[in-house]
């Protein structure tokens, strides 16, 4: 009698089961990537200081979408804050010590969270005011950061007697994110509009975040459906890919789409997903179809569904995982750009819409689809219609992992 080694029954319980509790951060399609925090004290005040707080984030295709970001943190001691530009605190917690001039907020823990980009110019400063949105580094580079600056009091009032917060959070909007501690850093150095002074901080600090999808969501928030021209069988979602239904009409958290009750297109960006009632119960369905199988090139087409009646996703994106992805000649309907972080072998794509035309997938209903195709020339030493090697190994929607159909399950050809 032969028994398993303990790395044989770890790899087959990895490979077979679709629920995790890793909070693991490490992502191999984006090793390097986090959100960076940078806080700058750029003057000091008779009881604190001035400070710019700038969210970087430095992620190659996760990004913060609506309703947006909110950064909180916990004063070392009893710090208050004055006044801010370019955002705001949720709550002003009790100021009842403070007589005459009031702050803007004194809870212990406070809460911000980014303005409107229709804010006045008086409360705005620079790289402020997106709406909480921040898109990832290959999407749209220049608008991959945020900043709000705030005056704070009851402080210290140089290098030595300033005291760094702690316990930082980071949602966008939900959780995912892990911050550590913050660590000083050599002060920022700024350069002026005609590039001819430089100017530094007083004292910059800085908070490392990552990201775990196991974090922000229990079950999985996609999944992947295969057909192909040549054959019949479609490889749909796999049942209670995302969750499970309870009945066939309406259920908690699930919405037949043939019902009087259907939400309107008002009741939108929330974090919590009301979703079609689907075998699969994912907020987001994309299909592969192998389209067409030319002499030297073939098609592929990627349909993504929103079945979600809470979400417009913006600047939406997915990342594919493809072999033949070298061979990329044309894209319609989106943008494109290979992702070779590991390696110089090219078969990771990003692809996300195009502005002011397909960049924001719809709520759930006739609007929210998008279609987009791939266009491959052959490699005649790798190309096959066989064995599955036409349809992805792996997708992401918006930087979450998607439930792909077991490879038994493929539509193959003989």
């Amino acid at each position: 009698m032969s028994f398993l080694s303990k790395s044989t029954v770890l790899l087959l319980f990895v490979l077979c089961c679709t629920s995790f509790t890793s909070t693991e951060a490490y992502d191999a399609l984006d090793p390097n990537g986090n959100i960076t925090i940078k806080w700058d004290v750029v003057n000091w005040t008779p009881d604190g200081y001035v400070a710019v707080v700038t969210i970087y984030n430095y992620q190659q295709y996760r990004h913060m979408e609506a309703p947006g970001w909110s950064l909180g943190w916990t004063w070392a001691n009893n710090e208050v804050i004055w006044s801010m530009f370019g955002g705001q605190t949720t709550e002003q917690g009790d100021c009842s010590r403070f007589k005459g001039n009031i702050p803007r907020c004194c809870k212990k823990s406070p809460t911000v969270v980014d303005l409107s980009p229709r804010t006045p110019r008086n409360q705005k400063i620079a790289n402020c005011c997106k709406g909480g949105l921040i898109s990832s580094m290959v999407q749209d580079p220049a608008n991959a950061a945020s900043s709000f600056q705030l005056s704070v009091g009851a402080a210290g009032t140089t290098n030595e007697t300033i005291r760094i917060p702690k316990k930082f959070t980071l949602k966008t909007p939900g959780p995912g994110y892990t911050c550590g501690p913050a660590k000083i850093v050599r002060p920022t150095r700024f350069i002026s509009a005609d590039k001819r002074r430089v100017t530094q901080a007083l004292m910059t600090w800085n908070i490392t975040c990552t990201y775990s999808q196991f974090l922000v969501h229990k079950a999985p928030t996609c999944c992947v459906s295969l057909s192909s021209f040549h054959n019949k069988t479609i490889a749909p979602c796999p049942t209670c890919s995302c969750g499970c239904r309870r009945n066939n009409t309406v259920s908690r958290g699930c919405v037949d789409p043939k019902s009087p009750h259907v939400p309107g297109p008002g009741q939108k960006n929330t974090i919590t997903p009301l979703v079609q009632c689907t075998s699969h119960m994912c907020p987001i369905k994309i299909q592969w179809h192998l389209k067409l199988n030319y002499k030297d090139y073939w098609r592929a087409t990627i349909i993504i569904t929103n079945l979600n009646y809470h979400m417009n996703y913006t600047q939406w994106n997915l990342v594919v995982q493809h072999p033949n992805f070298d061979n990329l000649t044309q894209v319609f309907g989106s943008k494109y750009k290979a992702l070779t972080s590991l390696s110089t072998t090219n078969d990771t794509a990003m692809l996300w819409g195009i502005k002011h035309y397909n960049d924001v997938l719809m709520q759930a209903g006739r609007h929210g689809k998008v279609h987009l195709e791939l266009l491959f020339r052959k490699d005649k030493a790798t190309f096959t219609s066989k064995k599955g090697w036409a349809f992805p190994q792996r997708i992401h929607f918006n930087g979450d992992r998607c439930v792909m159909p077991p490879p038994d399950a493929y539509p193959l050809v003989a």
